[in-house]
């Protein structure tokens, strides 16, 4: 094998190396820019980029591949090769990375029978149909076959996900990756710490671990330094697959023992089109936005940050000490005094060779003195530096050197924005920043950390904004009893419309909706963005035609089982919709079952069992007898409760969506909750229902929009600002300035979401005024790259409490 791991490290053709990786994603930038930005991963010294496959970035829909443009990965990992660079592919099948759905493709959602990232027949033959497109692509380009690829990354974070046969799942991906000839070490990284859901412990998977620790914490290297032993245990080195992007946190990691370092997302990019998650982290779940970035080394426009320089210096130390520290070992700890706040416990190497190596993070904002091996040294406020004892230098000893080592080739070089201080044989020297001593016969330079010129942003204008006269075609999708889902409509990204006519009583109950919802009754309109949650809406006095337009932001990344639209595999659509009929106060009248309560059952209110047992589960039990369709709402919930139905299987209910669905003829219900004193409480409604039917539907799929943005066509000439009614669209083609450079379009407005389009492709979408939470980059920015031409933007007003305008559009180089 030309690529080995064990307990000492990593190996590359017989050498041995601590890899820097970066992520950069082939899919989230331009082809244009790809060569640009993998030149500036190798000049910031990292040497190897890891990517992420997403599968349905290339089936686009059932059965129909694309490996062509932007989707040309093999061009990408041959670039990769050619610029000199290491890739660790991850083609899933599931990579998360707040990518649609995970990039897991819509319509497995649709078979009820088929369990996502399971051992399960169905799923696995649709992940058979992805390895045999994209392995063969990876397998011919390896290391040792003419290629870049040093390793392979077998599904992804799988511990957090509740996969319930981890060594079948794994052992299936694994036997596919062997079959298309996969040689290069196989690996599967667990998102907190647990290995065995990782990997199902299945031979000839590696295990990898993600970090994501807060950088000021003092307990980063106990952590590290555990896992790094417990993987040498099994012969195998410690690779950190993702973690944090500061580089002082990445030193620290490298002194407790990684092998890989490969902070996720140091070069930014962007989510075009309809390709962001939905459901990312939060109170529970947000939006992913168009820019995708973390504060990496590298934004999301290509510029460099500070970071990027000290990227720089740590590849330089790297290569300084080289095979010494990749084939490092646990040394034991040294005693280490400071002034200012530091780790808990300091990590040791013991170089191969002789020497240590010792990391002495300065976890605060001011310079300070620490004390190492008896010797008081300055460390400058937030910095890691990689201290060396006892070095060999020839004929004499580097028994200290306070600051990192760039070169020893001819003397010594070493990078600190503070004095460093040296201690060779017998002599002891403190050498300022910018100056070069001999000491002990042996040149040593100190020089300041190199600065990284980030460039302003400069204003530019825009020319003629132009309404058009016309509205983007449906294709109809027939009329339904029940809302289908858009992904049963063929809509796998994009948006639908709903239609019903009804009667309306006082109150509607939207159940499962999502993404984006507006919902227009009698004219009025409600915007929904709930991630599915069920939804009281009050049409007193409203009478007409409902009409929703629900808009697929992205499915869902992550699997949340407090809203159904977190779910993975979740689809989207209207959900359902009923007529409130009445409405009953079931707070009163449960049956007490737990603790002492003994037969007959007292009767009591929901969860006014006192008692002394606090925490301890009881149930109370309630008949009801509704003769159509109920809700159960509890009003109240703090903690998760469980609520049976009839003989059925518990179901958990959270505060996020405290409704339970019923259907008519139901007899009982039973809710289990913590005793709690002091929660205040549950109160129970049941709301008798009627379902709205006969829906009139059609669609509007990502490629269709495309198509008619990128139709040119003349429209009225107007000014800014522009008001709509919520509810409305329209259509706006805007002159841009002809640049080099790329542009970030800023709109300026309140209550309307904006989708932009240029050079024929979906830049994405941004939504102004009250909205829901988002994450990752700037929500509030367009991004037009470099050589992409014109703009079209589709604006719709949204209700809330402004009237919905656009009123400028601002225009930045970048």
């Amino acid at each position: 094998m030309t690529v080995e791991v064990d307990a000492r490290g990593i190996r590359i053709d017989g050498d041995a190396q601590v890899v820097l990786c970066a992520s950069l994603f082939y899919f989230r930038l331009p082809r244009e820019q790809w060569r640009e930005r993998l030149e500036q991963v190798r000049r910031s010294g990292y040497t190897c980029v890891d990517v992420y496959l997403p599968w349905n970035f290339h089936e686009v829909s059932p059965g129909q591949w694309s490996f062509e443009g932007r989707r040309d990965v093999a061009a990408y990992l041959d670039l990769a090769f050619e610029l000199g660079l290491h890739v660790i592919a991850r083609p899933g099948p599931y990579i998360c990375s707040e990518w649609d759905g995970g990039a897991l493709p819509a319509w497995l959602g649709l078979d009820p029978a088929l369990g996502v990232r399971q051992n399960e027949p169905q799923y696995l033959a649709q992940v058979t149909a992805w390895f045999d497109q994209v392995l063969p692509i990876i397998a011919a380009r390896q290391q040792g076959a003419g290629g870049a690829v040093i390793m392979v990354q077998l599904e992804n974070e799988l511990d957090f996900f509740d996969c319930a046969d981890r060594p079948g799942y794994l052992s299936a991906l694994r036997d596919q990756a062997v079959a298309h000839g996969i040689d290069v070490p196989l690996i599967a990284c667990s998102g907190q710490g647990d290995l065995f859901g990782a990997t199902g412990n299945v031979e000839g998977v590696v295990p990898a671990c993600n970090f994501y620790p807060n950088d000021d914490s003092p307990f980063v290297e106990e952590e590290v330094r555990r896992y790094a032993q417990l993987l040498a245990e099994r012969g195998l080195p410690l690779l950190i697959t993702e973690t944090n992007r500061r580089h002082r946190t990445l030193r620290r990691m490298l002194a407790s023992g990684a092998s890989l370092l490969a902070p996720y997302l140091q070069s930014s990019g962007w989510n075009f089109g309809y390709t962001p998650s939905s459901g990312n982290w939060g109170r529970p779940g947000n939006f992913m936005s168009h820019g995708y970035d973390f504060n990496g080394y590298v934004s999301s426009t290509g510029v460099e940050r500070p970071e990027y320089a000290e990227a720089q210096v740590l590849a330089w130390v790297l290569a300084a000490l080289g095979p010494r520290l990749a084939s490092a070992t646990p040394g034991e700890s040294i005693e280490v005094v400071t002034d200012f706040p530091t780790s808990s416990s300091h990590s040791v190497l013991e170089l191969d060779g002789g020497g240590r190596l010792v990391a002495v993070p300065n976890l605060g904002s001011d310079d300070g003195q620490a004390i190492v091996a008896g010797i008081p040294v300055a460390v400058a406020a937030d910095s890691c530096p990689l201290m060396l004892l006892d070095l060999p230098l020839g004929e004499t000893t580097l028994r200290l050197a306070s600051a990192d080592l760039m070169d020893s080739r001819q003397g010594l070089l070493f990078c600190s924005s503070v004095p460093v201080t040296v201690a060779i044989g017998n002599t002891t020297e403190e050498i300022p920043v910018g100056s070069s001593r001999t000491v002990e016969g042996v040149v040593v330079t100190v020089e300041p950390p190199p600065e990284v010129d980030t460039p302003e942003a400069t204003d530019v204008q825009h020319g003629t904004v132009r309404r058009r006269t016309s509205a983007a075609p449906s294709t109809p999708a027939g009329t339904h009893e029940l809302a289908p889902t858009l992904e049963s409509l063929g809509a796998y990204r994009g948006r639908g419309t709903y239609t019903a006519t009804t009667d309306l009583t006082d109150e509607l109950l939207v159940v499962g909706a999502a993404d984006i919802v507006d919902l227009s009754i009698g004219g009025r309109v409600h915007t929904l963005a709930g991630f599915g949650a069920t939804e009281r809406i009050d049409v007193r006095g409203l009478t007409g035609e409902l009409r929703a337009t629900v808009e697929i932001w992205g499915h869902a990344n992550f699997d949340d089982t407090r809203l159904p639209s977190l779910r993975l595999g979740a689809l989207r659509g209207l959900g359902s919709v009923w007529n409130v009929v009445e409405t009953h106060d079931l707070s009163a009248l449960w049956t007490v079952d737990g603790h002492w309560a003994g037969d007959p059952a007292p009767l009591r209110s929901l969860t006014g069992w006192s008692s002394t047992r606090i925490g301890t589960p009881i149930t109370y039990s309630r008949a009801i007898a509704p003769d159509r369709p109920a809700a159960l709402h509890l009003d109240g919930v703090r903690e998760p409760v469980a609520v049976t139905v009839d003989d059925g299987q518990p179901v958990t209910v959270h505060a996020e969506n405290p409704w339970v669905m019923l259907p008519a003829g139901t007899k009982q219900l039973s809710v289990t909750a913590p005793h709690h004193p002091t929660s205040g409480g549950l109160r129970a409604e049941l709301l008798t229902l009627s379902p709205i039917l006969d829906w009139t539907c059609a669609v509007q799929d990502d490629e269709l929009l495309t198509a008619f943005a990128v139709r040119r066509e003349s429209g009225t000439e107007i000014e800014l600002p522009l008001t709509l009614a919520p509810g409305a669209e329209t259509w706006l083609d805007v002159e841009l300035p002809t640049l080099e450079n790329g542009l970030l379009i800023r709109p300026d407005g309140a209550q309307v979401r904006i989708t932009g389009w240029a050079s024929g492709e979906c830049l994405g979408r941004v939504w102004l005024g009250e909205r829901p939470a988002f994450s990752g980059g700037d929500p509030d920015v367009l991004w037009i790259p470099p050589g992409w031409s014109g703009l079209t933007l589709l604006v719709q007003g949204v209700a809330g409490p402004a009237t919905p305008e656009l009123r400028t559009i601002g225009i930045e180089t970048t």
